[in-house]
């Protein structure tokens, strides 16, 4: 009826004007929950969203000089993938830029590619230079497929299936992979079963500690350790000592009576030697004797006077 439209409370009026009976459920749904606060990073006018954002890209921008993908990295440089190749490196290809002069280098690489049934491939300089990410190449590149660590019992069961009391090296925070790359070298070479290195802050087993170990590093078996401490103790758990190398050691590498044992020598980085902890968990420090006390030895000379006392005293 025309007098009910009259009824107070019976029409709504907008702030437009526009009268609306009723709440025609408005308010139930503005009380309804919007979900969960989204994060401070997921927020797009959020301060800690455009710091991120800003790192991303200068991450992006970043130049560098080995390019690594989810399964393989680059070598390259005439020099360097000559040298790799000689050294029978796992590749996948070898590539060269069109047009690139053909030098005794280059050729000599092209030689080494046939021998080695490897596939040559031939790209725009645009596409080499994307491919390894800025990198010096010289008009020629290698893809090497990524190293294949073991696993750090793999060792011990080397030296089972030898018959032999296992002899493993441990690097503790070793960063240059040339150092690593002599220390694998001397280890195949002195009869070792492994090399043991950490998974964080550690050189890695890259085209430069392949090329370095000389083909040792298809010989022997090189293990990842997620805590080198936790794993030196699993070794201990198995019945391996577990020595450390130390310019104040107790013992004299020469006075060493116990290598004929299952063994595991432990060499600390190039700066710092052994880190506190590992120091901890060594059974023993033992030192090598130097003619003047000045003097020191890097990581890679280091375990190879180590080894090849050791492999006289097994021997």
């Amino acid at each position: 009826m025309p007098g009910n439209s009259k009824r107070k409370g019976a029409i709504k009026k907008t702030g437009k004007g526009n009268p609306t009976a009723g709440s025609g459920g408005r308010v139930k749904r503005g009380l309804e929950g919007r979900g969960p606060t989204p994060k401070a990073v997921d927020r797009p006018y959020h301060q800690a969203h455009k710091k991120k954002a800003k790192a991303e890209r200068s991450d992006a921008k970043r130049p560098r000089k080995v390019t690594k993908g989810g399964d393989s990295e680059w070598v390259a440089g005439r020099n360097s993938v000559v040298e790799a190749m000689r050294a029978k490196m796992p590749m996948t290809a070898v590539y060269v830029v069109e047009g690139t002069e053909r030098d005794g280098r280059l050729k000599e690489a092209f030689a080494l590619a046939a021998d080695q049934g490897l596939s040559l491939l031939e790209i725009t300089r645009n596409e080499m230079d994307r491919l390894t990410g800025g990198a010096v190449h010289q008009g020629l590149a290698a893809r090497v497929p990524a190293y294949e660590y073991a696993h750090p019992d793999d060792l011990l069961d080397a030296a089972a299936a030898n018959g032999e009391k296992p002899l493993i090296v441990a690097l503790d925070s070793v960063t240059d992979p040339r150092n690593l790359g002599a220390v694998v070298r001397s280890a195949s070479g002195f009869g070792a079963h492994g090399v043991l290195i950490p998974e964080r802050r550690a050189a890695g087993m890259t085209a430069s500690a392949w090329k370095t170990s000389a083909g040792a590093a298809a010989r022997i078996p090189v293990a990842q350790a997620v805590n080198l401490v936790r794993q030196l103790k699993a070794y201990q758990a198995a019945g391996c000592m577990v020595v450390g190398l130390a310019a104040d050691g107790d013992v004299s590498l020469p006075d060493f009576d116990l290598a004929t044992g299952p063994l595991v020598v432990v060499v600390g980085s190039e700066g710092k030697g052994l880190s506190r902890l590992v120091a901890e968990t060594c059974d023993q420090l033992l030192s090598i004797p130097m003619a003047n006390s000045l003097e020191s030895l890097n990581a890679g000379v280091a375990a190879s006077v180590s080894l090849y006392a050791i492999a006289r005293a097994r021997a």
